[in-house]
């Protein structure tokens, strides 16, 4: 084991000892205490800030983070993966609306662009933490009388399934890096240019029929992505499951 991988093991038994919230030791202690160059404690603590354990306040110092929490990537809900780690789940409605649909959500949509679709964007929030912002695209046909009141601290999957009998049963979801931009970063209480996850998706029913077009922003601080790889006889390694830290984002759930 490397000196640095030593002094993040060192480091990370130091932030087990102490709350979400508390400062860390300052540079200059940390390495006389831990009998290391400032140089070395340095690359640790920007590993751990990387990895989510610590964050850096500018002008105060480096505090202990929410640990991130590793989930298998499913069609299950924001809400249903909230309630299974004992986090509490809820939501703000920041804007419902019916618009027509046009030529992209048509063709995210798989219908004709005068379609009316009702335009939801939700700010997702776990313990009372802001976690994402999702907006969510989906044929008015398949949301008849659709309010805000419908729409509080559930998951609209199960919203779907027992008050319009639609079903999810499939999606296909790409994920790529970004950066908040300010109503992001306002929504997000995060800084501007803040590391986050942009996933899209579309879903469909049993029959076929396309149910919904999301579009999410995640903070990055929060979401850790890990593959779990498997062998194939004849072929290279696949992935066959991606985790993610504190929930599957990007499900419009």
């Amino acid at each position: 084991m490397s000196k640095q991988e030593q002094t993040r093991q060192r480091v990370l038994e130091l932030i087990e000892g102490l709350d979400v919230g508390e400062a860390i030791p300052s540079e200059r202690r940390l390495s006389s205490d831990l009998g290391i160059s400032r140089l070395t404690l340095r690359a640790a603590v920007e590993d751990l800030v990387r990895d989510g354990y610590l964050v850096r306040r500018h002008g105060s110092g480096t505090f202990v983070s929410h640990p991130k929490i590793a989930q298998q990537l499913t069609l299950t809900s924001f809400s249903e993966d909230m309630r299974r780690r004992g986090m509490v789940p809820s939501s703000r409605t920041l804007r419902l609306e019916e618009v027509h649909a046009g030529a992209d959500l048509g063709r995210a949509l798989n219908v004709s662009p005068a379609t009316k679709v009702v335009r939801i964007q939700r700010l997702r929030l776990a313990d009372d933490e802001t976690m994402a912002i999702e907006t969510l695209h989906v044929p008015q046909p398949f949301v008849p009388g659709l309010t805000r009141e419908l729409l509080e601290d559930g998951s609209f999957y199960e919203l779907l399934e027992q008050r319009y009998g639609v079903v999810i049963v499939s999606g296909v979801q790409t994920i790529e890096p970004t950066v908040t931009d300010e109503e992001e970063s306002a929504l997000l209480g995060v800084p501007l240019h803040s590391p986050a996850f942009l996933f899209e998706r579309t879903t469909q029913d049993a029959d076929g029929r396309t149910v919904e077009f999301v579009r999410s922003v995640y903070r990055g601080d929060r979401y850790r992505l890990v593959a779990e790889l498997s062998q194939r006889r004849g072929r290279e390694l696949q992935p066959v499951g991606i985790e993610f830290a504190a929930g599957a984002p990007g499900d419009g759930a």
